[in-house]
């Protein structure tokens, strides 16, 4: 009975979570990348991120782009005073290296990341891509919510903040 209501919980959660990106997602043609996600509520670290790493104006700019978003459950799954190191001044190359690690040159769609086992981030690494049941996985993360759709590209949802090699 526990194991129904456990994931009878999950499957709600996953649903509220893709109706407020899909409503944002809906309203995001307009706004950039930057704009989709501080509008959101769900990003407040990654967007404090982007800020801190002065990746503001670059994610606002032409793309397009592809970002696996970590929302703010995923930032608080790191090990307590990471995410208030990384936003000092003296880790900034740090913080942009794993920042560039969540951006895809190019607008890829969920249709296409799915036919993927790897794509090659901004940062230059590649980022590992796993389709299990259903469920899609970059490296250890998995997609939440997809193709949230923005002026100058696409966002789709991780649950886990991944980290470049």
């Amino acid at each position: 009975m526990i194991h129904k209501i456990a994931s009878y919980f999950a499957i709600v959660c996953l649903g509220l979570t893709v109706s407020i990106m899909a409503h944002a997602g809906h309203h995001g043609d307009k706004k950039d990348i930057v704009d989709v996600a501080a509008s959101n509520g769900s990003f407040n670290t990654l967007v404090a991120a982007v800020k801190a790493a002065g990746l503001v104006e670059t994610l606002k700019g032409e793309g397009p782009f592809t970002v696996f978003a970590p929302n703010d459950d995923a930032f608080a799954k790191l090990p307590e005073g990471t995410v208030e190191s990384l936003l000092k001044p003296e880790n900034k190359d740090k913080l942009i290296s794993i920042l560039t690690y969540h951006v895809v040159p190019g607008k890829v769609m969920a249709a296409d990341v799915v036919k993927l086992e790897n794509a090659a981030t901004v940062q230059g690494q590649n980022v590992m891509i796993k389709v299990n049941d259903g469920t899609v996985m970059l490296d250890n993360a998995t997609v939440l919510a997809t193709d949230v759709k923005a002026s100058n590209g696409v966002i789709h949802v991780i649950d886990t903040v991944i980290m470049p090699k």
